[in-house]
This record gives C-alpha cells, structure tokens and sequence, in this order.
C-alpha cells in the first residue's frame, strides 16, 4: 500500500522538517519551550509566537546530516523579524564551523516583517553573510520553495544565492510580489487574483525554464525530500571565482536580450520552443523537465 500523499504546499513548517527528515534524527534548536519571541511585536500588542516564525535544528536525510530551516508561512506570512533572522544566521554560522553535508532552507516567506522594518531588514543582510560564509567554507545550501508565501522580498534574494533551488509549481520565486506590485502600480500592471498569471510569472516552471530553479517537482512532501537526497547525492561545489562569476553574468545577459519585453511565462515556453507552451500549466514537473531536457540536448 503506497504512503499518504502530503501536499508541501499544505503543509506547516514542523510537517515538513518532519517529511524530509530521517525519521526520530530532528534535534530543534531554540524550541518554542525558550519563549524566543520578537520584541518588537511585543511592543506594539501584536501576536507572537514562541519560536518566532522559524524552527531550526539539525537532522540526518538518508543518512547526511544538514542543517535545517523552516520558515511558517501561517505566522505574518514567514515574514522575516529580528529574532527570525538571527535564528537563521545562527545556523548558517553553524555551518561554516561544523561543516555538515548541507544547509537546507524551507523557504515560505513573503519577505521582511513591516512590524520591525530597520531590524528585519539587517536580518536579511546578515542572513547573506553568513550564507556565502558557510559556502566559502565548503557547506553547499539548498533552498525548498513550496509554500503559500513563496521566497519573496529579501528571502527571494536569499533563495537565489543557494546552490540549488527546489521547487513546486506552486512554490514562487521573485522580488516584490503580485500583491505588492499591484499596490504600488495598480491592476492593470498585474492582477494579483489572477492566479494562473501569478503562477506563469512567478511559478516553478517559470523559474525552472529561466535555469532560477535547479529542480522541479511536484507538490508532495515526498517529492521534496527525494530531490534534496538527490541534491546531497550529486551536487559538486563550484567555486565562485572570476571566470564563474562573469560567465553567470554573460549568461543573464544573453537572457534579457532573448526575452526583452516578456511579460508573461507563456512567451517564455513559446521562445524556449517548448511544444504547446499554453498547455505547460497542465504538465506534471516529470514531463516538464523531461521536455526542458529534451530541449537542452539539442542545443
């Protein structure tokens, strides 16, 4: 009889360190039992929670062990505090000094927390910091996107400098996201209710295509944690030298002169000769990397 399907997307931050993780190896620190709660929401009679957003530890995942941080989209939408943050660059510090096999991020976030503005945003600069740190030091960092809020804001730039990206369709990735953009420009710039424009803009596929995302699978917990075994398996640190750096940037050069005026993800598929790029929604990730591979290789 095949396991319970478990919807990622669905899912809340301790479920997922759960089915990723080898079973009973989670070890969390700084529990909720600590009370480490935001100061700053304290102060203005806001909601709290003990473990402020984020719960991190260490664990085995068949049988390597990570570092581990989930963010809990359902708490001010896995927005980024001062403690929040901490507890995330405290565990990349760990990285850098322990060396484990891998960090890994589960990443739901819609970007910093307004409540503490000047605090979060820092926190998202140390978070960098101590990101490159622990890969200058031979820790590769994977980031798992998956969830309501997706990896926007200052988590969105976090996200793209992890060494391999894992995501759902229904994970997004971007820097200001639909609901933002629509505030500041209006609808006729971008209709957040318009979920199929959301996920064709800031979808995985989208982001899979663009090379943004290293991995596409599908909305179940299982699937994620068969591409980070996958990602611990097979990924090679590269160094971040000069040749790298400028080959990365001639190669998103080269991607704004394809696409200059793209609005929408379907002209991406449709320029990426994908057949039948308004039917890519509707294909399962197996079939969409299947077909972006196929693409690849005759290039």
């Amino acid at each position: 009889m095949s396991a319970k399907r478990v919807s990622y997307f669905e899912a809340s931050a301790r479920a997922r360190v759960a089915a990723l993780v080898d079973p009973g190896s989670f070890t969390e620190f700084c529990p909720p039992a600590q009370r480490r709660t935001s100061p700053h929401l304290a102060q203005l009679d806001a909601p709290v929670a003990f473990d402020d957003g984020v719960v991190v530890g260490a664990a085995t995942v068949d049988g390597k062990p990570v570092l581990i941080a989930a963010q809990e989209g359902q708490f001010n939408g896995g927005a980024v505090g001062e403690v929040h943050g901490a507890k995330i660059r405290g565990l990349l510090e760990r990285a850098a000094r322990e060396r484990p096999a891998a960090v890994l991020l589960l990443v739901d976030s819609g970007g910093v927390r307004l409540h503490e503005a000047n605090a979060g945003l820092i926190a998202i600069s140390e978070i960098m910091r101590a990101l490159m740190a622990a890969q200058a030091a031979g820790v590769p960092v994977f980031a798992l996107v998956g969830g309501a809020c997706g990896a926007f804001g200052g988590m969105g730039i976090v996200t793209r400098l992890c060494d391999e990206v894992i995501m759902s369709e229904e994970g997004r990735l971007g820097l200001s996201g639909p609901e933002v953009i629509e505030t500041v420009k209006g609808v006729g710039e971008f209709d957040s209710r318009d979920r199929s424009l959301v996920w064709r803009v800031t979808g995985g596929k989208l982001r899979r295509a663009l090379g943004e995302a290293t991995r596409l699978v599908d909305d179940d917990a299982s699937a994620f944690r068969a591409a980070a075994v996958a990602a611990l398996t097979h990924h090679r640190n590269a160094p971040a030298d000069l040749a790298s750096l400028k080959a990365a940037q001639a190669a998103l050069t080269e991607r704004r002169a394809t696409h200059p005026d793209t609005r929408d993800g379907l002209e991406v598929w449709r320029t990426l000769g994908l057949a039948q790029p308004e039917a890519v929604p509707m294909l399962a990730s197996d079939e969409f990397n299947r077909q972006l591979d196929a693409l690849a290789t005759e290039v």
